[in-house]
């Protein structure tokens, strides 16, 4: 198991701990994905795995079917992916996304938390290097599945890392991020149950800190996360 499974074994401890702004996230990404692709999730992939995604966070059905008719409202908020590059304390490179329907809002109080707590706001696209974009898709293992015959299979789909999480059983199938749509449709027609689907930064290189360090990194990720615009933070902090 590589670096993906490394990854996802530190960040899986660091969940959204409250369940209300889970389901303003999700409902955020429904209600995005809809507008973009349709309200029928058999014709539109994006929200089908979006949907599955909630039912795993055990989001009520009545809120999903409320996100998907939100973005069809002609009073409705505009959410759209805003994606913000910064340096925290001790030069830790962080990526936050956001679903916002008020751009200069979310910036300005994005740079305010960086402000206060010893980071910078950068440019647009300025990690790159610094992580690369993956897909992940959690599926139900099947009865007597090779895991290894299974990778071997799917590396003509661009798959990197396939592997067995202990704690619970499921099959995790990590790729490039581009390619989640014939994984996708492969793992529908040959009947895997698809349990969860994200999209992932992980970096390529992470920086060891101090404990006193850590705290200081800490302290400005959690900030940043209680913002109700912010969906998912990355960073390379080892």
């Amino acid at each position: 198991m590589g670096r993906a499974f490394e990854y996802r074994k530190a960040r899986k401890f660091k969940r959204w701990g409250n369940m209300a702004k889970t389901f303003t996230r999700l409902g955020k990404e429904i209600t995005m994905a809809a507008k973009a692709g349709g309200a029928d999730p058999s014709g539109n992939a994006k929200l089908r795995l979006l949907i599955q995604n909630a039912r795993s966070e055990n989001m009520p059905k009545e809120n999903v079917e409320r996100a998907i008719k939100r973005a069809f409202e002609k009073d409705t908020s505009d959410y759209k992916e805003v994606i913000y590059e910064a340096y925290g304390p001790h030069g830790i490179a962080i990526v936050i996304e956001t679903a916002t329907d008020n751009h200069m809002r979310t910036v300005a109080n994005i740079r305010s938390y960086l402000n206060k707590l010893g980071g910078t706001l950068g440019t647009s696209g300025m990690l790159d290097f610094l992580f690369d974009r993956k897909c992940r898709f959690t599926i139900a293992k099947k009865e007597g599945l090779d895991i290894e015959e299974f990778e071997l299979e799917l590396i003509d789909y661009g798959v990197d890392e396939v592997f067995e999480d202990e704690e619970d059983g499921t099959v995790v199938i990590y790729a490039e991020f581009q390619n989640f749509g014939p994984i996708q449709k492969y793992l529908e027609d040959n009947n895997f149950e698809i349990k969860e689907f994200k999209f992932e930064r992980i970096p390529n290189d992470v920086k060891e800190l101090t404990d006193e360090e850590r705290e200081d990194v800490e302290k400005l990720l959690e900030r940043i996360e209680e913002d109700d615009d912010v969906t998912n933070i990355f960073h390379n902090m080892a």
